[in-house]
């Protein structure tokens, strides 16, 4: 945690709070508003993802601002400071990037080749899981990134095909945003057992990690990683979900 961390906090959660009183915002550096879990309509905001890479000052770090209605993700918005890059998504609406004094432009993701997977991956944490599942989908291109929000804004621009993060810690406001943003671009997100993210739990973890990718290629990653990802979830010391 760095001082812009709680800087940016407490700017984005007075701004939502002022534009849209009432409404509960869960952010990573505020306390837990106990009041989402019986809210229909919740903010959900990582102030900045990619702290290690702000530090860095290699510019891969993001604000990242989702919305979630009835505990499904419905809008997301991504930007990189450093790049002036606005992503911004909604259900329904579709996917978008804008530059800072730049015309919007539409985003798609792109029909992947299963034989030749294109997968963008951590700069910050290697993980011997993951390298594990890389060899089983035969994957030789991965391009290193910081932060969430640009690893699914490359699927969600075509960049990439896919972004696996088979961890147990990563939090609601890693995900919120970027989901959206490569939902509405036309990719598909899941964890690593398949089935759909939730959204303003009891406690705002994402237990199974993360798969996000081309659609035409998520169900036959799925097979391959998957038993990799069950076994060694089992091999796991009790209780360390």
């Amino acid at each position: 945690m760095t001082a812009a961390d709680l800087e940016s906090n407490a700017y984005l959660v007075g701004a939502i709070g002022e534009a849209y009183p009432g409404e509960p915002v869960l952010a990573e550096e505020s306390t837990d508003p106990g009041s989402r879990l019986g809210a229909d309509r919740v903010w959900i905001v990582d102030p900045l993802d990619g702290t290690k890479e702000f530090l860095a000052a290699n510019g891969e770090f993001s604000v990242m601002i989702g919305f979630v209605a009835s505990g499904w993700p419905v809008l997301g918005v991504v930007y990189l400071p450093a790049r002036r890059l606005l992503y911004g998504a909604g259900s329904g609406l579709g996917a978008w990037v804008e530059p800072a004094g730049g015309e919007r432009r539409s985003l798609h993701c792109v029909a992947a080749q299963p034989g030749s997977l294109r997968m963008v991956g951590s700069r910050s944490h290697p993980d011997t899981l993951l390298e594990r599942m890389q060899r089983a989908l035969d994957v030789h291109d991965v391009r290193p990134s910081g932060s969430v929000g640009i690893k699914c804004a490359l699927i969600a621009e075509g960049d990439r095909d896919v972004y696996i993060h088979p961890v147990p810690y990563l939090k609601e406001w890693d995900t919120c945003a970027p989901e959206v943003l490569v939902r509405e671009a036309g990719g598909t997100v899941t964890d690593c057992l398949g089935n759909p993210l939730r959204y303003n739990q009891a406690v705002p973890t994402q237990v199974h990690g993360i798969v996000a990718s081309a659609t035409n290629v998520h169900a036959q990653i799925l097979e391959r990683i998957r038993p990799l990802y069950e076994a060694a979830r089992r091999s796991e010391p009790a209780g360390a979900e």
